[in-house]
């Protein structure tokens, strides 16, 4: 007589829970939600400048960066503060601080910002900085930068913005475009070396 094993109904349930946990592709990972500044409006350090002053004796036009400390650099006035307020509001201090100091009774300036940067280190082919635009995401950018390198922890790039770090699985960024946070200028993103 030949003993044919019979299932239990336990065994059954237990098998049928354990296929479909392993079958579930359902496990949703989502990157962070990253706050975004108010307004891009405002300038940030490592903006790059044109600053044009008419309506006076020589009349000019200046190539300026702002600075690490949030400052630019002008003839005749020196340094002044330039970071976190708009262009019309610097346009403003500049004209205020020419005529405070008697270089000019009346200076019409104009301020315009001609290159934004976001800057990309680490485990990338061509670390350093890239122009920012409106479209750049964390994807983009990392393929701007060349894309990873061979040893790149690609799970765990971490992006800084406002003295706060985030960490993008750019993985996930790349197969879903709303997980792939849009850049704004003056981030860095940083790609760590994986251990394997």
């Amino acid at each position: 007589m030949n003993f044919v094993p019979r299932a239990t109904p336990l065994f059954l349930t237990a098998l049928l829970a354990f296929a479909a946990g392993c079958a579930t592709d359902g496990v949703t990972a989502a990157n962070p939600q990253i706050p975004v500044p108010v307004s891009t409006a405002q300038l940030r350090a490592g903006d790059s400048l044109t600053i044009a002053l008419q309506g006076v004796p020589d009349p000019s036009t200046n190539a300026v960066q702002i600075d690490d400390q949030g400052l630019i650099s002008l003839p005749y006035i020196g340094t002044l503060s330039a970071a976190s307020i708009s262009t019309a509001e610097l346009s403003q201090r500049i004209r205020e601080t020419y005529v405070a100091k008697k270089i000019y009774t009346v200076v019409d300036v104009s301020v315009s910002v001609t290159e934004r940067f976001i800057y990309v280190g680490g485990e990338v082919q061509r670390p350093g900085r890239i122009i920012w635009t409106p479209d750049l995401t964390v994807a983009k950018a990392i393929q701007s930068a060349g894309g990873f390198t061979l040893y790149a922890k690609e799970t765990d790039v971490r992006l800084v913005r406002d003295n706060n770090a985030y960490s993008i699985d750019v993985k996930l960024a790349q197969k879903s475009p709303a997980q792939d946070p849009r850049l704004m200028p003056g981030d860095s993103l940083q790609v760590s070396r994986s251990r394997f």
